[in-house]
């Protein structure tokens, strides 16, 4: 199991074009994608869960991943975080 925290520092949070990108990416993978926001946690690869979160800008969120390609599968993660939502 591999986990990273992120800062989502976009003005818009993670509204449904990014929220829509996460969802995609994480699709691609067949590990277990977890997004854990505010206490919560839902699966990355529901939009309906990820939308769920309103998660705004300033939020600090996690991202745990747990397969047999959770190394690749959180490194596309965390390059669609940084390209559409912060760092």
């Amino acid at each position: 199991m591999r986990e990273q925290s992120f800062s989502i520092l976009s003005e818009t949070g993670i509204h449904a074009r990014p929220a829509t990108l996460l969802v995609n990416k994480a699709g691609q993978y067949e590990s277990h994608i977890e997004l854990h926001y505010n206490g919560k946690t839902v699966n990355l690869k529901s939009i309906m869960g990820v939308m769920s979160l309103g998660v705004p800008q300033g939020a600090e969120v996690r991202i745990t991943v747990d397969g047999n390609d959770e190394d690749q599968a959180l490194e596309g993660i965390a390059e669609t975080i940084a390209e559409h939502l912060g760092k």
